[in-house]
């Protein structure tokens, strides 16, 4: 008898088994979601949860000191994604190399990367190489955001350059079906104090470049719904990008609903580009760079009715509702 160990098979091995033994299941029969954060585990809850999942086999990646941690939140974390009947796989995007992710991309039919905020450049480039070496068949790249061909490049937000060069490199190879799901800005982010629309505290709403400047919103828990439902029921969508939006709104009617909502008068401040070149100058940290950009009113709103959500029927949250249920109290 060998003294060798039993082989384990992670899900991944046993995963490109059963493809072996039955070609015949679809695209969509194994997919692996990359992160867990705020978008990351609205995409894994939408994609367990849809009525299209059948026997599709979902699996999340983390990184091993995460599903190690003895810490409260991850332990609450892991219990909240195996109740949801996903899998883990274990790597870190950052430290690995393209060729470790690719071993453990290979099984999977479908990627869909959460992995976005925080990293660091050029994270975005290698995950692109990690797809193209594993011979993924359908990715959903991190550019859950802005729509980068119409803000082109040189933008204020540098990190949008390199959204840009994913998208030359998803063009460029014909044999990937990838899909761009173009989100505009998380809603939260509207009402973030450091973003400097909304001000709760000094009853303050600034318009970036006008007041008649549009932004489209979308949260979270609404893009995981129609990600997810892209992803089970591609339809027509097909390496393109497709436009989601909760809510698409101009500075002005936002000044209004503010208004309306507290029943009270909150002091208007337009930011316009001499403003912003002058907060460019004095300190260009990331939020000033996000102001700047939205400000030129370029690839940042687009009409609900262009969308893969109105297109579908699929309910989302708009601003209105969504101020309704922050419980905002005015000093």
């Amino acid at each position: 008898m060998s003294d060798q160990p039993p082989l384990k098979l992670s899900f991944a091995n046993l995963q490109a088994l059963d493809r072996l033994h039955n070609p015949s299941l679809n695209m969509s029969n194994s997919m692996l979601v990359l992160g867990a954060g705020e978008l990351g585990l609205s995409m894994l809850e939408a994609l367990a949860r849809h009525p299209r999942r059948n026997n599709t086999r979902i699996s999340v990646l983390l990184r091993q000191a995460t599903l190690d941690s003895a810490a409260p939140d991850k332990k609450k974390l892991t219990q909240r994604i195996r109740a949801l009947g996903v899998d883990f796989e274990a790597a870190d995007v950052v430290g690995a190399s393209v060729a470790e992710l690719a071993a453990v991309f290979a099984p999977f039919d479908t990627v869909v990367s959460c992995n976005g905020m925080g990293l660091p450049p050029g994270t975005q480039l290698k995950l692109l190489d990690v797809v193209l070496e594993a011979k993924v068949k359908r990715f959903f790249p991190w550019q859950f955001g802005m729509d980068y061909d119409l803000i082109g490049e040189g933008s204020s937000q540098d990190l949008f350059d390199e959204q840009l060069e994913v998208r030359r490199g998803l063009r460029a190879h014909p044999e990937l079906d990838w899909v761009i799901m173009s989100t505009g800005l998380f809603m939260s982010f509207l009402f973030l104090a450091d973003f400097g629309v909304v001000d709760f505290t000094e009853r303050t709403v600034r318009a970036l470049g006008s007041w008649d400047n549009r932004i489209t919103v979308t949260t979270p828990e609404d893009i995981g719904r129609v990600t997810a439902d892209v992803v089970l029921d591609a339809q027509d969508i097909h390496s393109r990008v497709a436009y989601t939006a909760g809510d698409t709104i101009s500075y002005a009617a936002l000044a209004d609903l503010l208004d309306g909502h507290f029943q009270t008068k909150f002091r208007r401040e337009l930011w316009d580009a001499d403003e912003l070149r002058r907060q460019m100058d004095e300190d260009a940290n990331t939020m000033v760079k996000y102001r700047d950009t939205f400000a030129q009113g370029r690839g940042v709103a687009w009409d609900k009715e262009k969308t893969v959500n109105f297109q579908r029927g699929i309910p989302m949250t708009d601003v209105k509702t969504y101020l309704e249920g922050m419980q905002v109290k005015l000093e």
